[in-house]
């Protein structure tokens, strides 16, 4: 069945209340991008939690979907009216095609190359090099494939870093990728934690799928789980009272003000000389999450991409 892509131009004082109108008349889809995407004037917009909603672009472009059959001159009208605009935006109109939206979905995300043993591979593709070390990943609807930069920094380090027999917390897993990835790097123990139940379904799965034994639980569940037999918790309460669990690497791939408020819970996770790794943090914010960590960590920037900082530290006995 085809359809129709409506684009119309509007601004920040437009752009939410036109989405809404095209949406009551009848749009199958509605989306709000920066008119200048990819160009010099693209517009940053970071909404972080704690911070105030970032609104939306001076200048946005909104696609909305609809039927082949919907006369769509007449739809932009009545949106321009009842959102009370005194003349009718610009617009344009294109045909699409039916098309098979899981293999055009598919078909943007190919194997990455980590390093020259880590690849990651998505369920659909065949492993370019079946000798390297090869994570298969679905990822769902939980972040991380392996293709943001965030992510990639975070797979390097762990790359380079883990020796074997560590214990690793993933706190904020998405896919399941860093957890998934320290497990065939060599980890003894591995637990991740996400605030998202679909997160942690697809880590479940994902971790099935490549046969390895990480374990993924809601915030709070992991605060008095024990490591697995063979890696027991040092110094142990007293009998009954449970304990914080404690680990060699803390790693956490979210945002700079989740990172800042979390900073006590993942030093707290840390054993002494433990190393802990920071990342979804933009480059010029950096220093000032680098100065909460530094009360309980030596630490500093261990590498950038993209105008993306990935932060490494030990921890201070």
């Amino acid at each position: 069945m085809p359809w129709q892509a409506l684009k119309i131009a509007a601004d920040a004082k437009t752009a939410d209340t036109l989405s809404e109108m095209l949406m009551d008349l009848g749009a199958l889809s509605v989306s709000i991008a920066d008119a200048h995407a990819g160009t010099a004037q693209e517009q940053e917009l970071f909404g972080e939690p704690g911070e105030p909603p970032a609104g939306v672009w001076q200048d946005a472009l909104l696609e909305a979907l609809f039927d082949a059959d919907v006369d769509i001159a007449a739809v932009v009208a009545d949106a321009a009216a009842m959102a009370g605009l005194e003349n009718v935006p610009v617009y344009t109109v294109e045909a699409v095609a039916e098309q098979d939206w899981v293999r055009q979905t598919q078909a943007q995300f190919d194997p990455i190359p980590i390093s020259p043993r880590l690849w990651i591979v998505p369920t659909w593709h065949e492993s370019p090099d079946p000798s390297a070390i090869n994570i298969i990943l679905d990822p769902g609807l939980a972040f991380g494939t392996g293709s943001h930069p965030t992510t990639r920094l975070c797979l390097q380090w762990l790359d380079s870093n883990l020796r074997g027999g560590e214990t690793v917390l993933d706190y904020g897993c998405g896919s399941g990728i860093l957890a998934i990835a320290a497990m065939k790097l060599g980890a003894a123990d591995v637990i991740g934690v996400d605030i998202d139940p679909q997160a942690i379904q697809a880590s479940e799965y994902n971790a099935s799928q490549n046969q390895v034994a990480a374990r993924f639980l809601l915030p709070g569940s992991h605060a008095r789980l024990p490591l697995s037999e063979g890696h027991p918790l040092p110094n142990p309460p007293p009998e009954g009272e449970g304990a914080m669990v404690k680990v060699d690497v803390v790693i956490a791939n979210i945002l700079t003000n989740p990172l800042k408020i979390l900073a006590p819970m993942l030093a707290a996770a840390g054993l002494p000389g433990s190393r802990i790794v920071l990342s979804g943090i933009l480059a010029h914010q950096a220093q000032d999450v680098l100065s909460v960590y530094r009360q309980w960590f030596d630490i500093q920037v261990a590498d950038e991409s993209e105008g993306w900082a990935c932060l490494s530290g030990i921890r201070k006995t």
